[in-house]
């Protein structure tokens, strides 16, 4: 590995933890697990530890995970 920044369109491989994540394979972003949409990693604050997926926002976790 040459230390080198990952290519913007390189997508990340994350393990998502309870309030952090944890990077598996280098990228700029994710992709919503409900809209498909690009999440840039620096922007990603909603996922599901239990189910592995990134959401681009509030509506999306919620229409994911149920409303309480």
């Amino acid at each position: 590995m040459t230390g080198s920044p990952p290519d913007a369109s390189a997508e990340a491989q994350l393990h998502y933890g309870d309030g952090e994540f944890v990077v598996l394979r280098p990228g700029r972003h994710v992709r919503c697990a409900v809209s498909g949409r690009i999440i840039p990693l620096e922007t990603l604050r909603y996922w599901s530890a239990s189910r592995q997926e990134p959401y681009a926002g509030p509506d999306e976790a919620l229409s994911r995970l149920g409303r309480f």
